[in-house]
């Protein structure tokens, strides 16, 4: 497949893939494929997420950022890793780095009362943390966690396809996986110049999971790292999800797809007082999931580049270099 150096990511509309039509699904998976070979993100619209759903998520989670940082302090449970709760400022930071982010955030996983008792996975997740300061909160997150993660198997089925797999390669490994919802808030600095020379709000890095799913943000900044070493901005349409591979895929298919490095910069410093906020979805399997690379991916020209391991000793390991987990 030729390489291509795109200016902006490529939009696609997940409908073609939905409808039922054999032409526009294989056309979806082929685009889809090109993408996540050379840029490793596209946008699509046709998610299933409603403008409404989305505007009442972006006023709940602002009005939970608004308050003072000792309340939101009382649902931070750095004994689980973060894995649940409030984050506070500047506590995680990019791999490779020990300036922490310029971001505070909030973390909602799946919600336990949908898992059957017999599943053993019910056992290794934590209860989700609601604040009581928000009595809409709940419904709205986990309404809107049902929406992405339905979005996020329909792409997972195309990516299935486009390597050759069953369209349901991914389906008993997602579910009631270990995916979360991220609110982030990338909280105002009145004074650029007392906050550390490298501060970023969000430094370069990879995602973890098999693939995130990122709502449109109140605000520019997000950026990926191009083949050729150009960074170029992500942009949107109110109506679309960035979607792109995070390094569990990237490593399950040998680097056949790309886990792109993307950055959040700074805005300019008469801008620095200003909140940026951004929901994305990271996609995660099971923990028992073997992420050891698929034999179609591994050949003379490629071979293999990863250790064995499973989802969840990957995430551990990744925890641990964010400064989240000890």
């Amino acid at each position: 497949m030729s390489e291509i150096l795109y200016d902006e990511i490529p939009s696609l509309d997940l409908a073609d893939f939905t409808s039922g039509n054999p032409e526009r699904k294989q056309a979806f998976v082929e685009k889809l494929g090109q993408a996540y070979n050379n840029i490793g993100f596209v946008a699509i619209k046709s998610h299933g997420l409603s403008k409404d759903l989305q505007d009442n998520l972006y006023s709940s989670i602002k009005k939970f950022f608004s308050l003072p940082d000792e309340i939101k302090s009382k649902y931070e449970k750095p004994e689980i890793g973060y894995q649940r709760g409030y984050t506070g400022k500047g506590k995680e930071h990019a791999k490779g780095r020990n300036t922490g982010d310029l971001k505070e955030f909030y973390h909602v996983g799946q919600d336990l009362s949908s898992i059957p008792d017999k599943d053993p996975i019910k056992a290794e997740y934590p209860d989700n943390i609601w604040p009581s300061e928000l009595p809409e909160f709940e419904a709205i997150a986990l309404e809107t966690y049902k929406t992405l993660e339905q979005a996020g198997k329909n792409m997972l089925k195309a990516i299935a396809i486009y390597l050759g797999l069953e369209e349901t390669y991914f389906e008993d490994k997602v579910a009631h996986g270990n995916s979360i919802l991220r609110q982030i808030h990338y909280f105002p600095i009145e004074n650029p110049d007392e906050v550390p020379a490298d501060a970023v709000r969000a430094a370069e890095h990879g995602d973890i999971n098999l693939i995130t799913l990122l709502m449109g943000a109140s605000a520019d900044g997000l950026q990926v790292l191009r083949k050729d070493g150009k960074w170029i901005p992500i942009t949107a349409l109110p109506d679309q999800l960035v979607v792109n591979v995070g390094d569990m895929l990237e490593r399950l298919t040998n680097k056949k797809l790309k886990s792109t490095i993307h950055r959040v910069v700074n805005p300019p410093k008469e801008m620095m007082h200003t909140s940026r906020y951004s929901i994305p979805f990271f996609m995660h399997p099971r923990s028992d999931m073997d992420l050891t690379c698929l034999e179609s991916c591994v050949d003379e020209q490629h071979p293999k580049q990863f250790e064995d391991a499973t989802a969840g000793e990957f995430l551990d390991e990744r925890l641990r270099e964010l400064g989240l987990k000890k």
